[in-house]
């Protein structure tokens, strides 16, 4: 778990109590580790309080079971040393997304819709020409992230992003978890759709990390959380909404990927079908 340590002494003195727990970032003093929390380098800062005693800043942005975790670190630090600890939240969640939930079940949402869309499209090839699937899945994703971004944020107020920035974010959820189905039921066949299922609905949310933080996952789900669309997009929302966009690039590029490989690769499997079916008609 990274937390950012004011002071060189303190920061040796927390590594050698707490061991492998933490990822110890030294910093010079208190608002340098204060901004290490606000830009999401780290979970919390822990500094020399003027009573004498520890203080430890969190940002509860990042979830209950992130910063309930750190502040039960934190803690046992303290009555090792002897010393008082005083908590104070820096990036408190907003008011109404008070168990930081919001971002999970309007990524969720998002994701549902986009899965169903990209399988709805496969039944659509004798109806519809690929170009025109193709534009039903970006125009619908760019409307399931302007009416969810509304809904999140200026009608619920659970979110409180940006609404420009929150909207494409969703999009491309959107976009990424349409094609990646659509790609996948056409590489696939049949049995494409329990593997979207497996991959973008029950792997992708159940690691996203916004009801178990990221840094609590094992490893390998780390990994996995960060390269999939689900848990990108969490990123994206989260960061956007509490963290000013600090880390926003990545997890857009994710998405981003995602939509555009899928949209390529669908297209370059269309067209090899296409070109095998002239073969056939011509040799026949």
């Amino acid at each position: 778990m990274p937390v950012a340590v004011a002071g060189q002494q303190l920061a040796t003195n927390v590594q050698q109590t707490l061991g492998d727990r933490v990822d110890v970032h030294q910093a010079a003093d208190t608002a340098s580790a204060r901004r290490a929390v606000v830009h999401r380098d780290t979970v919390a800062a822990l500094s020399p309080d003027s009573d004498g005693g520890l203080r430890l800043d969190v940002a509860g942005a990042n979830g209950l079971s992130t910063t309930n975790a750190v502040t039960g670190l934190a803690a046992t630090y303290a009555n090792q040393a002897g010393q008082h600890l005083r908590t104070e939240d820096i990036v408190p969640l907003a008011k109404y997304d008070s168990r930081g939930l919001s971002g999970f079940y309007v990524a969720f949402g998002v994701t549902l819709a986009g899965f169903v869309l990209g399988q709805a499209t496969l039944g659509l090839g004798h109806v519809l020409p690929l170009r025109h699937r193709f534009r039903l899945i970006w125009g619908f994703a760019a409307a399931c992230g302007i009416v969810a971004a509304a809904i999140a944020g200026p009608v619920l107020g659970a979110l409180p992003a940006p609404f420009l920035p929150l909207a494409g974010a969703l999009a491309l959820l959107a976009a990424a978890t349409a094609f990646a189905t659509k790609l996948l039921g056409t590489w696939l066949g049949p049995i494409g759709i329990p593997v979207a299922t497996l991959l973008l609905l029950t792997i992708g949310n159940s690691t996203s990390g916004a009801t178990i933080g990221v840094v609590l996952l094992p490893a390998p789900a780390r990994i996995v959380s960060g390269l999939l669309p689900p848990g990108a997009a969490i990123r994206a929302v989260t960061d956007l909404s509490y963290f000013s966009g600090a880390h926003v690039a990545g997890p857009l590029i994710t998405l981003a990927l995602w939509a555009a490989l899928g949209a390529l690769l669908v297209g370059l499997l269309a067209r090899r079908v296409a070109n095998r079916a002239r073969q056939v008609a011509t040799q026949g």
